[in-house]
């Protein structure tokens, strides 16, 4: 396993169970990367009825997953969608059978920390917030003797059929290898042959104080304007994320820039359409695949399976598995 992600990890613990013997390689913190933070969303709205399964599966998991740690992982507080993909994703929910309702303004059904309701939103009854410190709890207590601090530079597949891994701490060949490296991932699957978007854009998102507690989720995606996704964050934290002008959060901007880009752009919209506190309390850094969106990719090369998407902490039990049972059978999820 190349990455300690939530995937690389959730992956490794998948591999244990099923009694293989398992090798995550990870430089930093385990879900140090684009898996940092204490929460994030869980949703089952998506627009694709295939991602509304496997947000099913993911739930499952989480359920398993909280029964085994006796700790809850999804607090289910619902999750509001608005925007111009609304319709897609109910009609993506009806046909898996997942509950939903279609609500108006002041119907009752929101729960929004907002100055005004949104006109027409999708509720999503079986979203929530991902407890995202217990899920790290849990899969480092499951897999964590499986890392070790190495940061791997070059894979090569033999003749033979086997894969060697050269790191920091010298070479080391295996059978199979899962590469789920995040930023990383993309040159060292290039040197086995697999492509994956080699982008990268910076991300941030924020953290205001707010009043109350029991909010639901929220994303927005109005035709125009900032994009954003929101969620309590814990006892009067309320944590916004946004999609503000791609050319602001670009790779070759900086980080630096594109953080404070993010900033101006998210405080406007807090100040205009929350009734948070409008003082930044936190915020949490992270790079993503400009365009990707929902949704995940595994890429096979004979031995060496790859794994990439965006927004994927939401479904870490059911990729975990599925990224295992290929390991163990050759296929490709």
């Amino acid at each position: 396993m190349v990455g300690a992600g939530v995937v690389g990890i959730s992956a490794s613990a998948a591999l244990l169970e099923a009694g293989q013997n398992v090798t995550c390689y990870e430089p930093g913190a385990i879900m140090g990367e684009r898996s940092v933070g204490s929460t994030r969303i869980f949703r089952l709205a998506h627009v694709d009825p295939d991602l509304v399964r496997l947000a099913q599966q993911a739930r499952e998991g989480f359920d398993r997953w909280a029964k085994d740690a006796g700790r809850p992982m999804v607090a289910g507080s619902g999750c509001v969608v608005t925007g111009s993909d609304m319709a897609d994703r109910a009609a993506a929910m009806a046909m898996v059978g997942a509950e939903y309702e279609l609500v108006g303004t002041g119907s009752g059904r929101l729960r929004l920390p907002v100055v005004e309701e949104p006109a027409a939103a999708l509720v999503d009854v079986g979203g929530g917030v991902v407890d995202v410190d217990a899920v790290r709890d849990f899969v480092t207590a499951r897999a964590g003797a499986t890392v070790i601090r190495a940061r791997v530079y070059a894979l090569d597949v033999s003749a033979s059929g086997t894969v060697t891994v050269t790191s920091d701490r010298g070479k080391a060949e295996y059978d199979a290898v899962v590469l789920a490296a995040g930023a990383n991932t993309s040159h060292l699957a290039a040197q086995v042959g697999i492509y994956t978007p080699p982008m990268l854009a910076h991300h941030v998102r924020f953290t205001f104080r707010i009043e109350g507690y029991g909010w639901q989720s929220w994303i927005d995606k109005p035709p125009g304007g900032v994009g954003t996704y929101q969620h309590q964050a814990g006892p009067g934290l309320w944590a916004v994320g946004g999609h503000v002008d791609p050319s602001l959060t670009a790779w070759e901007v900086g980080r630096d820039a594109a953080i404070a880009a993010s900033r101006i752009a998210l405080l406007d919209y807090a100040r205009a359409r929350l009734t948070v506190d409008p003082a930044i309390v936190e915020s949490v850094y992270c790079t993503t695949v400009p365009n990707l969106g929902d949704g995940v990719e595994f890429r096979r090369n004979g031995p060496v399976l790859a794994v990439y998407g965006d927004n994927l902490m939401k479904l870490a039990p059911a990729l975990g598995a599925a990224a295992a049972d290929a390991v163990i059978d050759g296929s490709t999820p």
